[in-house]
């Protein structure tokens, strides 16, 4: 069976990705399975440099199949903010619940045809194919809006699905269950656009 590292320290994220794997017959494995504990650069000025960056940093350390991804809430009435910077917004001590709210808290007053954003997601796969490196930078959104308060509970590692409004469903992002969520969510269409590249490489003999 094949191995493909997803390089996050985000145990939200990486779960999300084993779901969303499910059956493509590939061995998902984890940094904590590398013993891997250097962090990545993340100064590029958008998510899809960001995701290649981190995807070529674990690549070369793991060298086996590796999947990055790097993402963020962008609000149309806050200029696209957080955007590239969503989880070192509000500085590296904010914590989930602080970066939630305080999106709220900038958004009061704002009227409700200006409220629209998105969760925004690049992801990056490099594999060895047949003696050389494959790279593919994919991007996805998922579109709604901000309310005027956040859902009660915020999930850890993923704040900003606590103010993310999903008006075809009307409920919040964070209001549905794990299966369905990642029925919908951007991550899921990151797997999508990659999917002949997955295949391809869980039918390659080696890493």
């Amino acid at each position: 069976m094949n191995r493909l590292l997803i390089a996050t320290t985000n145990p939200a994220k990486l779960a999300e990705y084993r779901l969303l794997l499910r059956g493509y017959g590939l061995q998902v494995l984890s940094l904590a399975d590398f013993a891997i504990d250097a962090e990545a650069p993340e100064n590029a000025p958008n998510f899809a440099e960001n995701a290649l960056l981190k995807a070529r940093f674990y690549f070369a350390r793991a060298q086996v199949a590796t999947l990055a991804d790097d993402g963020g809430l962008e609000v149309d009435a806050l200029g696209g903010a957080p955007g590239v910077r969503s989880h070192r917004w509000l500085g590296e001590s904010a914590d989930d619940r602080r970066l939630a709210d305080e999106i709220i808290r900038r958004m009061r007053g704002v009227e409700p045809r200006r409220r629209t954003a998105r969760l925004r997601a690049a992801a990056a796969l490099i594999f060895s194919d047949a003696g050389a490196v494959r790279e593919r930078v994919v991007e996805a959104a998922l579109d709604g809006v901000i309310p005027d308060r956040r859902h009660e509970r915020v999930r850890p590692g993923f704040p900003y699905r606590a103010v993310l409004f999903l008006p075809d469903r009307g409920c919040y992002l964070g209001e549905l269950g794990e299966e369905e969520e990642a029925r919908i969510s951007q991550r899921r269409a990151l797997v999508r656009q990659l999917d002949a590249d997955l295949r391809r490489l869980a039918a390659a003999g080696s890493d």
